[in-house]
């Protein structure tokens, strides 16, 4: 196992954003910056033991100061929507940016956590761990929150996102990576024979803007049940309200097992490369996005970067929930520990 670093670029502003690979002894590869705690690469052996990037995104660091897909991105304070952008804590009411839908998506798409330099705090033989100080009102959020992110890869083929944070404030705080996968590799095509299951009996329906009702319906006959493996292209195009809202998947679904701790929440497998994806996560969201929406733009390579070149695994709380009580709440307490992982378990 090794970690090495190496020079990505000079940011707007002159600052240096550097990269750094784990690499285990299988010679999978995981490539990390600095510059918003993003995944660029990961190096998977394929059917053949051919090494295969399995996530989109860029050769350039300018690219990544733009992302407006969030291509690889750590997404904070908040990930997902907040319905016109407001919410509640003890009362006082805290209002973000509108940046979608008369809404608020992924905190803020200029100055999120995906947009600052993250100090790489540590990195061992195996690990690399940034952190970031997000200061009281930052993007309109409450408190003082300082938050760790270590990124460890195993030599079993385990990638796995550790989330730590304090903050000196009650405050709302929904970590996710916001990677788009193509198990075929960053540059084979559309990603619609992939086969996806996901332990969920139920999802969170959405209205127009993709905000949440604050139902929550079951999967059953319905074409977002996904607890019996199926290629994306079975359903996806289905003459059903909630895909034609959002041109595909874009939604959340409600794990099983939610406050058992870390559990199998999905998987993903590529008949073209044969890697499966396992993901793991102690959350009781998982939102999954089939790029409907995703721009066209040149990614890693030259390759284009279009609708349904990846898909999105984002474990989280339920997109809106600090504004519908019965969902599972993201608030953090004054002084208390926000912890919670993520594993991408690959095969």
């Amino acid at each position: 196992m090794s970690v090495t670093v190496k020079e990505f670029g000079k940011l707007e502003d002159g600052r240096t954003a550097y990269l750094y690979t784990i690499e285990n002894r299988a010679g999978m590869k995981a490539v990390l910056t600095d510059f918003g705690a993003v995944l660029i690469c990961l190096l998977v052996p394929d059917k053949n033991g051919k090494l295969t990037d399995v996530v989109l995104g860029f050769d350039e660091l300018e690219k990544y100061e733009d992302n407006f897909d969030m291509q690889g991105a750590t997404v904070g304070r908040n990930v997902n929507r907040i319905e016109k952008g407001k919410f509640r804590i003890d009362g006082i009411e805290y209002q973000l940016e509108i940046n979608e839908n008369d809404n608020n998506i992924h905190s803020s798409m200029s100055k999120g956590f995906h947009k600052v330099l993250w100090t790489a705090e540590s990195f061992s033989d195996d690990s690399v761990s940034f952190s970031y100080h997000s200061p009281d009102m930052e993007n309109g959020f409450p408190g003082n929150l300082d938050i760790s992110l270590t990124y460890t890869l195993t030599d079993t083929g385990a990638l796995i996102l550790s989330y730590y944070g304090v903050s000196d404030k009650k405050t709302l705080v929904n970590l996710t990576n916001h990677s788009y996968f193509n198990l075929s590799g960053y540059d084979s095509g559309n990603i619609l024979d992939t086969v996806v299951w996901i332990n969920a009996d139920q999802f969170t329906p959405v209205r127009a803007g993709t905000i949440p009702t604050g139902e929550i319906w079951p999967v059953e006959n319905t074409p977002m049940d996904f607890r019996k493996p199926k290629p994306v292209s079975q359903d996806i195009g289905a003459d059903y309200e909630q895909l034609k809202l959002v041109y595909g998947y874009d939604h959340n679904f409600v794990l099983r097992g939610a406050g058992k701790g870390l559990r199998k929440a999905a998987s993903a497998w590529s008949p073209r490369s044969e890697i499966t994806m396992t993901v793991y996560t102690d959350l009781p969201g998982l939102q999954f996005y089939t790029g409907n929406t995703t721009r066209d733009i040149i990614g890693k390579g030259g390759a284009l970067i279009t609708k349904n070149s990846g898909f999105c695994m984002e474990s989280h709380y339920f997109p809106n929930s600090i504004n519908i009580p019965w969902f599972p709440q993201p608030v953090l307490e004054k002084g208390a520990l926000y912890k919670t992982t993520t594993i991408y378990q690959f095969s």
